[in-house]
């Protein structure tokens, strides 16, 4: 189901459940205390971030990778569909992980918990899950972008960077030049997923994110930048860099910075 959008609606996940893989990656306690979608397998945003060296910035490695993906039943073929409680930020870090890893369909689902459960099923009953023996591919066109690179593209008239973080963490300290678009103003309260399509573009145009141009992303440790990654990609934007390494990696190099 490769030609599935990025992000797919509530709506259409009711519809197709039982045409996907569901990873709810929320707490194990929120999974089971709480409850969960229907057939959704449990791995909590904590088990794939990693503060080792198994791979660059916080991506886990691609033996961790393996075991969690087997242990939950998935295969390298499987269509997937990721939701958190935190309007999609914790799910989208599934997705690009996924997608550094080789897995190329997987979705990120419009909402969250919280906007699923007002209006379909919810459980409290775990899956039954058959292990598997994944085997993740890295592949070479992986969005990743180094210090180096991003250096390299200061001075870029065609390049928008984005500072996904919050405004007292820019004026603290940014790459020289970027613009800052907090990921929360692209999500809707209402909906808790995405703003709708003309509301984006008109916020994005505005910092001069336009999809001819090149954008590179970074907050602090790569997971706020997953969700605005996931939005752009959803948008149409092609040419999105992603700077894994992001402010932890950047102040570690002593890169420049400016302050608000």
């Amino acid at each position: 189901m490769t030609n599935l959008p990025w992000v797919v609606s509530r709506e259409w996940l009711a519809a197709n459940r039982d045409e996907v893989r569901l990873v709810d990656v929320r707490d194990a306690w929120e999974y089971d205390g709480i409850g969960h979608i229907p057939d959704a397998v449990s791995i909590p945003f904590d088990e794939y971030r990693s503060d080792g060296d198994e791979d660059e910035g916080k991506l886990p490695g691609v033996e961790t990778w393996n075991r969690l993906m087997s242990a939950a039943g998935i295969e390298p073929e499987d269509t997937l569909v990721a939701y958190d409680d935190t309007h999609g930020v914790f799910a989208a870090r599934f997705v690009v992980t996924a997608l550094n890893y080789g897995h190329d369909d997987v979705h990120l689902m419009d909402g969250d918990y919280s906007a699923w459960n007002r209006e379909f099923e919810t459980t409290n009953a775990a899956p039954e899950v058959e292990p598997t023996e994944y085997e993740a591919t890295i592949p070479d066109d992986r969005p990743l972008i180094s210090a180096e690179a991003v250096l390299d593209a200061l001075d870029e008239d065609d390049t928008v960077i984005l500072d996904t973080r919050e405004d007292w963490e820019y004026e603290e300290g940014h790459i020289p030049g970027a613009q800052m678009l907090d990921w929360r103003d692209l999500v809707d309260e209402e909906s808790r997923g995405l703003k709708p399509e003309a509301e984006l573009r008109d916020l994005l145009e505005s910092l001069g994110v336009t999809p001819e141009k090149r954008v590179i992303l970074y907050c602090n440790t790569a997971r706020r930048i997953s969700h605005t990654y996931v939005a752009l990609r959803q948008l149409g934007y092609d040419n999105v860099d992603f700077y894994e390494g992001s402010l932890t990696e950047w102040e570690k190099i002593d890169g420049p910075l400016e302050t608000a």
